[in-house]
Formats: C-alpha cells, structure tokens, sequence
C-alpha cells in the first residue's frame, strides 16, 4: 500500500526532531574533539582566554615544534605502538582459540566454564590491580615491556564476541572437513579464520584502542622516563613544567596520540557492523 499525503505530513514532524536529536547528539561528541584541533594550532596565550575565542586568531605549529624537540613524544608513541601492538596480536590469537573451544569443542562444564569466564568481565579493573602488581614485581618485571605486555594477553570480552560470530558459522562446513580428515587445529585455520574477517578485524581494532589508551596500569609499573607509553607522557606534562601546564603542547599531543586509531579505524570500520550484527545471531 502506498502512503497518503496526510500520512507523509504527519510523519514528517517526528523525522525532523529525530534528525535534529541526531545532529545535536553529534555536535557535543565531536566538541572536544573540535576543541583540541583549535588549541593544538593557537598560541598557548589564546587557549584559556575568557571568553573563550573560538576560532584562533593565527594558526601556528609552534606547540608541535616545542612538543617533539623538548620532550621525548615520538619514543613514548614507539613504546605505545609496540605495547598495543604485542597486545592486540596477543589478545586476538589467545581469544579466537579459547572461542573456537566454547563454540565447537565439547567437553564436561563448557557452558558452565564460559560463564565463569563472562563473569569476569564484571570485576572491578581496580580490584586486580594489586595481585597484578605483586605477581609482576616478584617476577622482576617493573618497568619493562614484560609488565605492559604479559598481563593483558587476555580478554574476556573478545572471547565473547569472537565465540558468538564462531556460532554463526554453518557446522556442515567443519562436518566435510572432518571426513577429509581434518583435526580441529586444521579446521580453525583453514575454514574458521578465513570465514572470521570481521569479527578478527573488529577485534583487533578494539583491543588496539584499548591499549593504546591504557593510562592506569602503564602508570604503575612504569619507573623510567624510557618506558612512558603516550597517555603516561601526556599526564607527565605538568609535573615537569613545575607545576605549570602548556596546554598547547598537551593538546598538540593528544592530536598526534589519536592519529594512529583514527588511521586503524578507517581502515577497519567496514568490518566493524558486519561483525557486531553477526554476533547476536546465536547463543
């Protein structure tokens, strides 16, 4: 049946307040975003100037020169790139086999076992932050990539997400691969990982932003000015300005510290609706 006119018109109201919620919901997200690009490039005396000037009076590159020639940013975004990078590839291996277990295997406890697992997910980072920092000082480990690294190999989460995109996978698939012969490894890596492009890549983006802005454990087992990751640095400003915050050389690098996942997320976004709507497809 075709819509009436009347029916049109009377639709049209409520899409145009939905369109407007929309567009103002956008506007605040993207507000402190807007904020850092106007102070990055303005002269630190413009940035808290009251009432506020919302557009910069000159642009400049100044707090990006003082940024990578008075402190050591580039190293800190190395130690961030090479700790989320071990991270994600860690994360994502670990996570896909342990789903692969949940999904196809079957053995004694299985369910049982995967919701002890999903009930992590609801403890408290701040409950395991002392086991965490005992195990990893008795080890020997402060102030190394082994302290960055190690402890976050796992993820509860992504095992979840990669256990439910598994689900959605025909089983006759795996069913033909075992009268050839195949043995479960082989059916992982040869039908399931191929199969799992969105739900690996959505992933891998997840735990890289997830590391990647990790300010709270870094901070802990991090001594040396050498093992700052790039949240760590930033937060590191004021201490070494004696108290004083250059808000312009902070915001300058919090634009070059979102570079690297806005770079990850164009490249992955095509992937990221396509996994998420597979996912809750089975239980």
């Amino acid at each position: 049946m075709h819509q009436t006119d009347t029916e049109i018109r009377q639709r049209a109201p409520s899409s145009w307040g939905a369109t407007l919620l929309l567009w103002l919901s956008a506007a605040v997200v993207a507000f402190p975003f807007l904020w850092m690009l106007r102070s990055a490039f303005m002269p630190t005396k413009f940035i808290m100037r009251f009432p506020p000037l919302w557009i910069p009076p000159e642009v400049t590159f100044d707090n990006f020169t003082k940024l990578l020639t008075r402190q050591p940013f580039l190293h800190y975004i190395t130690n961030s790139l090479t700790v989320a990078t071990i991270v994600t590839v860690g994360q994502v291996v670990i996570s896909a086999l342990s789903a692969y277990a949940f999904a196809r295997l079957r053995f004694p406890g299985r369910d049982k076992l995967f919701l002890l697992y999903l009930a992590t997910m609801v403890i408290p980072v701040q409950v395991t932050l002392i086991p965490q920092y005992v195990l990893v000082s008795q080890l020997g480990w402060i102030d190394s990539y082994a302290a960055l690294t190690v402890p976050m190999l796992s993820s509860a989460f992504l095992t979840f997400l990669l256990r439910q995109y598994f689900l959605s996978i025909p089983g006759e698939l795996e069913d033909a691969a075992r009268i050839d012969g195949a043995g479960y490894l082989r059916i992982f890596v040869t039908i399931i990982v191929p199969l799992s492009g969105p739900a690996l890549a959505t992933s891998a983006l997840l735990a890289f932003i997830g590391n990647w802005t990790n300010y709270l454990w870094p901070l802990i087992v991090t001594r040396s000015r050498e093992m700052r990751t790039v949240p760590v640095g930033l937060a590191s400003f004021q201490d070494e300005m004696a108290g004083r915050t250059d808000y312009g050389q902070m915001m300058a690098g919090a634009v070059l510290s979102i570079l690297p996942m806005f770079i990850l997320f164009l490249l992955l976004q095509r992937f990221i609706v396509r996994s998420l709507a597979t996912s809750g497809l089975k239980g």
